[in-house]
């Protein structure tokens, strides 16, 4: 029998696949309409289709009914089918795509004439969809990436493609009426760098209903395994997924479990008395240690007394631990930390006071200064710096000396129209290739923000590398270096750096290091980032944003920063604007 919640992925798929082909908004938004009235329905649409009630119900209209009701019969919407024949198969795999939406794919088909995978990544390679309006060279970053995930079977993904698949498939879970709670677990919740495996966890007394509506999700590109409270596949772009639905008794413990890491539970499970293991944590027949990351999904068996602990909180609390944080749980002295009441006050999203640098269409960004100050706006920042590109960088659309001062006059004239925002003069300005920066002293004299930062001669020796980079740190005019090894991850390994001796030449001249979000950046990672701290290298945690939407990945670098065990003293962008004019020779 069909779900609502199956039928309304359906009708979002038609609403996709009617944008995307350019037919009338109102019939795109009467779809999309009808998935949430379908997905927020008390009374089950078969019911409803049996007594001929679908049209009467706000948001259903007779088209829909229809639709529901042959849906409900056969299993099969004539319609969808058609819609899906009609449009190129090229187009629907572009959906996959982070980031490229209907109207995005559209325009691509209209404009250039791209109908399959292959000449959109030759698009993008070429630099043709950043001449597409609403598209920049994050665009051509999420379609290359995403070509490459489509062209592999199964594989790592960077958090930054990773995280946001995961929310979609959680969404849909969290819309099912037989889901209590549901969480994204795994190697994503622990923030790791590069993701192997999506892992959900969902609280339902009915597991097998759940199960096998999710089947359906247009998620899955293959469903390999399933169980009464499992199901394990391929994803979108190719990436492993198993999502596991447990009775509501055992989802903090399911929680733990799934969200790993291995060493992590094994060294809980040593600290439970084995009498208590199975209903303290869960594990019940697996063998004590065995790998969260490979372990079948958790046995429904009785979840214990009411006394017994269900929540991680209460779980760490009956261990005689404080609360773990996800990104802690690697099996590297965390446990013992815990033991002794030291765990650090993490860093978090909240306590970030604003970005010091972002992009804007005067460079390769997609939205004007106003428009990334209005965001920073709504996101509570009191400061926000304009760090575009500088002249030598054409592929960026690099700013000439006199484009960048008109830029800078002008940011100050923002600055004194938006009320409890701090706007800031910058640019990410190049490390040549012999170690020069790309503009002279007397124009860095007239920035507030001077973000340095490597974008050519990545083959050169590590001799030359460092030289370059110490350069840049040196220099008086240099306030922060920006993605310092400059890897993108799964794609270019970090140029030839030395990093203890760069942490050792940012200690002694004072400069702040870059924790750059950028979903397939991430650089500094976690570990050097731990190592800078504790040298006391002032860091800072940049989105690197190229439009509005992008500031939302300052959790990418905060993940980077928890994994590193870095408070907000750690951190200049926590800290009001009196105490972070310090860093920036103010």
């Amino acid at each position: 029998m069909i779900t609502n919640v199956e039928i309304a992925w359906v009708f979002n798929e038609i609403a996709d696949l009617l944008e995307i082909k350019g037919e009338n908004p109102f019939k795109v938004r009467a779809y999309r309409q009808g998935a949430r009235v379908l997905e927020q329905l008390p009374e089950s649409a078969v019911t409803l289709a049996a007594t001929g009630q679908l049209e009467h119900i706000k948001g259903i209209g007779p088209a829909l009914a229809k639709k529901i009701v042959e849906l409900v019969e056969t299993g099969r919407c004539s319609f969808h089918e058609r819609l899906r024949a009609e449009i190129p198969p090229g187009l629907l795999s572009m959906l996959a795509i982070p980031g490229l939406g209907p109207k995005s794919i559209r325009l691509i088909y209209e404009r250039l004439g791209i109908t399959t995978l292959e000449e959109l990544e030759e698009a993008a390679r070429r630099h043709r969809l950043r001449e597409l309006p609403g598209m920049g060279s994050k665009t051509e970053w999420n379609v290359l990436r995403g070509i490459e995930m489509l062209n592999t079977s199964a594989g790592k993904a960077p958090l930054g493609v990773a995280w946001p698949l995961a929310e979609g498939l959680l969404q849909a879970l969290q819309a099912m009426p037989e889901v209590g709670e549901a969480s994204i677990a795994g190697e994503i919740r622990r923030g790791k760098e590069m993701v192997e495996r999506i892992c959900l966890v969902a609280a339902s007394e009915e597991p097998e209903r759940v199960v096998k509506s999710l089947q359906n999700h247009p998620y899955f590109r293959e469903v390999f395994r399933t169980g009464p409270n499992y199901l394990r596949g391929v994803g979108r772009l190719g990436i492993t997924t198993l999502v596991v639905v447990v009775p509501p008794a055992w989802y903090g413990r399911a929680l733990l479990f799934y969200t790993g890491s291995a060493a992590h539970f094994r060294q809980l499970v040593e600290l439970c008395p084995s009498e208590r293991r199975g209903l303290l944590l869960g594990i019940g027949r697996l063998v004590p240690g065995e790998a969260p990351e490979d372990a079948e999904p958790l046995p429904l068996v009785d979840a214990g007394t009411s006394e017994e602990p269900r929540s991680e909180e209460e779980i760490y609390a009956a261990l005689g631990l404080e609360y773990i944080p996800p990104e802690l749980r690697e099996g590297e002295g965390e446990v013992e930390v815990a033991r002794a009441g030291r765990l650090p006050r993490l860093v978090t999203v909240e306590d970030i006071l604003g970005d010091l640098h972002v992009h804007t269409n005067w460079s390769d960004g997609m939205d004007s200064p106003e428009e990334m100050a209005a965001a920073a706006k709504a996101r509570g920042y009191a400061y926000l710096a304009v760090a575009d590109h500088s002249r030598s960088l054409a592929v960026a659309r690099g700013l000439s000396t006199e484009r960048l001062l008109e830029q800078a006059a002008l940011v100050r004239n923002l600055g004194a129209k938006w009320g409890g925002l701090r706007l800031l003069a910058g640019a990410e300005v190049d490390i040549l290739p012999d170690g020069s920066l790309d503009f002279p002293d007397e124009v860095l004299a007239q920035l507030d923000v001077v973000v340095a930062s490597i974008h050519t001669g990545f083959k050169q020796d590590q001799a030359k590398i460092m030289e370059r980079l110490a350069s840049a740190l040196k220099h008086p005019r240099v306030h922060i270096l920006g993605h310092p090894t400059g890897r993108l991850l799964g794609r270019r390994s970090p140029y030839s750096v030395d990093v203890e001796q760069l942490l050792e030449i940012a200690f002694r001249s004072g400069k702040v290091l870059e924790i750059n979000s950028i979903g397939d950046r991430l650089d500094l990672g976690a570990e050097a980032a731990r190592r800078a701290a504790k040298m006391g290298v002032p860091l800072v945690i940049n989105t690197d944003a190229h439009d509005v939407a992008h500031l939302r990945d300052m959790r990418y670098g905060i993940a980077v920063a928890r994994r590193a065990w870095l408070e907000p003293r750690h951190i200049i962008n926590t800290r009001p604007w009196e105490e972070l004019k310090g860093y920036l020779g103010g």
